[in-house]
């Protein structure tokens, strides 16, 4: 149905990438996100890295490794903290990291991430942002009204709930991923009401 596939390719994007100045990873419990990002660094697509996230909102502490719990069993702080583990296990130099580890939520992640970029005096034109498959539109969303002046290019992994493969091409298959993709939708809708009034009266 059209509807369906309109969905889809809102909240489900990916982009041809090219060099950028750096490598947003916005939060996230799931080492996949750290070894692409690694991945893209060594091919040299970007000199710098910065993950981000603190602790859940929810609970407040880190929310745990999701995977891979062999390889990335330390005792993690916070999202960031677990990441450069992740970058630096990968082969990611440790002065090509910057740390943002305060956040709590995906606009957050894109705010705070702004602000370390600042006070780092940092140029950004170009970026690429390493994020889950489902969340690659709210968190394009979030990091353009926090670097609006800032080409961004969407590098999605694949995301699974247990053996559930949620994507563009069959999230509506099952009860997880539509509960999953319409949070998505609705989140793209109710957390941007007061930016887009903002957007509006400028």
């Amino acid at each position: 149905m059209k509807f369906i596939d309109d969905i889809s390719d809102f909240i489900f994007l990916e982009d041809k990438i090219e060099r950028s100045d750096i490598i947003f990873i916005p939060g996230g419990s799931h080492p996949e996100l750290g070894e692409y990002a690694a991945e893209l660094w060594k091919q040299g697509l970007s000199s710098l890295i910065m993950p981000s996230g603190g602790v859940s909102i929810k609970s407040g502490k880190f929310a745990g490794v999701k995977s891979k719990k062999d390889l990335y069993n330390k005792d993690y702080k916070s999202d960031c903290e677990f990441l450069v583990d992740v970058l630096i296990t990968n082969g990611v130099a440790e002065n090509s990291i910057l740390w943002e580890d305060k956040s709590s939520w995906t606009k957050e992640n894109a705010t705070f991430s702004r602000k370390v970029a600042d006070d780092s005096k940092l140029e950004i034109k170009k970026a690429i942002l390493c994020c889950k498959s489902f969340h690659a539109r709210r968190v394009l969303m979030c990091y353009q009204l926090a670097f609006p002046e800032v080409k961004f290019y969407i590098q999605p992994i694949p995301y699974y709930e247990g053996e559930i493969l949620i994507s563009k091409n069959s999230w509506y298959k099952t009860e997880v991923g539509i509960n999953r993709v319409l949070g998505e939708l609705q989140r793209c809708g109710n957390q941007f009401n007061e930016d887009i009034i903002k957007l509006k009266e400028e």
